[in-house]
């Protein structure tokens, strides 16, 4: 018996959009310009990321492969048969195809008769695996293959005004997340309970301010005590204790675009050198707010805030970058790491990009003031400054947990 290798599901009608036709029609162009300046015949996006930001459709990979083919004249997901008609409702702009699993690679058979004819090719180079790339060079025929990861990472970091006002709800959702977190905190409960307080909070949010919108990813990394060392800890059972050091991270999820609230918070009481710790990296944390401007540098910041920490003797002990950039991604996906405060990135900020600012040090268990200690703003910038969007507040006249 055969069957169809691609097929068309284009069951019900097209959902209301997370952006208006006009937004995501002006992001179409601005690719479609770069593809003609740069002799592009066809772009075969895989990424969470770019898929997300071109066609307003999450996908639900599961060990399969998602595409979206852009050429001049078309627009097109390329998605599997298990998700149905969902993604030909989400692409509201352009085509969907399916493709099943009835023979094998049959996600290539799409993408060559969508491209087909097309020489030079744009595919992402830091999402692509080498399997896909020699089934993809295989597919087609004497092709040319060249990046298209970088340019859009740069098309996303400057934000439309309609992305910064969904990043504001965002940030919003992330401070009644923590809201419901900091009331669930007492002696004897363990992570997890605190964490659903949150998550159940936010996604009662997302649901209210945007009722015909898909819910999916929203989550919350609430740790305490030696699981506060790191930054990406999962939630355990451990149980709150007095005394203990904690880390509230809240991650609202709205169409794709991750936002982000994360405090350092005490049960009960903290010590002098708990307290003498925290102290000093709010100091770096609002340093690093009035750095952040049009016309600076990312590393400039970082190297300016790395004197903070080392005149404490404390510059040993911090872990990571001091803030990246915010719109599609996620804890699973995407990263616009051409937009991050590290020592490495020479890229000039401008308005209407949006950064993190969150120092973090991490003290080894046994020594005085043992812990993680993090705060994290949201900061949209315009064109004189900076506007930071996080409205839950920080250090000790806060958030010491009674």
């Amino acid at each position: 018996m055969e069957l169809s290798s691609l097929i068309e599901i284009p069951n019900g009608n097209k959902v209301q959009p997370t952006f208006s036709d006009s937004e995501m029609e002006n992001r179409l162009k601005v690719l479609r310009d770069y593809m003609a300046s740069n002799s592009i015949d066809a772009v075969v996006f895989t990424s969470y990321h770019n898929i997300n930001y071109f066609s307003d459709f999450v996908y639900c990979r599961f060990g399969r492969d998602y595409g979206l083919v852009v050429t001049q004249d078309n627009f097109t997901t390329i998605t599997a048969n298990i998700d149905g008609g969902q993604p030909y409702r989400r692409n509201r702009l352009g085509d969907n195809i399916v493709y099943t699993d009835w023979q094998k690679d049959n996600f290539f058979k799409a993408v060559r008769n969508l491209c087909e004819g097309k020489k030079r090719i744009g595919v992402e180079y830091d999402h692509l695996t080498l399997l896909n790339q020699k089934k993809l060079k295989d597919s087609l025929d004497n092709v040319e293959f060249t990046d298209i990861g970088v340019p859009t990472m740069k098309m996303r970091m400057i934000k439309s005004d309609e992305e910064i006002d969904l990043i504001r709800n965002g940030a919003r959702v992330a401070d009644v997340g923590g809201e419901a977190v900091r009331d669930a905190i007492k002696a004897g409960v363990p992570e997890y309970e605190v964490s659903l307080a949150g998550q159940r909070a936010m996604v009662r949010e997302i649901a209210r301010l945007y009722p015909h919108g898909e819910l999916m990813d929203t989550w919350v990394w609430f740790q305490s005590g030696i699981n506060t060392d790191g930054a990406h800890n999962p939630v355990t059972s451990r149980k709150v204790q007095p005394g203990d050091i904690l880390s509230l991270n809240t991650f609202p999820m709205i169409a794709g675009y991750y936002t982000a609230l994360e405090r350092t918070m005490f049960c009960e009481h903290a010590s002098d050198e708990h307290l003498r710790l925290w102290k000093i990296n709010c100091e770096v944390h609002e340093r690093g707010q009035e750095l952040i401007k049009p016309g600076v540098r990312c590393c400039d910041i970082a190297h300016e805030l790395n004197e903070i920490f080392a005149k404490h003797d404390l510059l040993k002990y911090r872990t990571f970058g001091y803030g990246h950039s915010f719109g599609t991604l996620s804890h699973y996906y995407g990263r616009e790491a051409g937009l991050e405060l590290r020592e490495d990135i020479e890229t000039v900020l401008e308005p209407n990009m949006v950064v993190s600012m969150e120092p973090m040090i991490m003290i080894p268990e046994g020594q005085p003031g043992a812990g993680g200690y993090r705060e994290h703003d949201i900061l949209v910038l315009n064109e004189s400054g900076a506007d930071n969007i996080t409205g839950f507040p920080y250090g000790p006249e806060h958030n010491i947990i009674k």
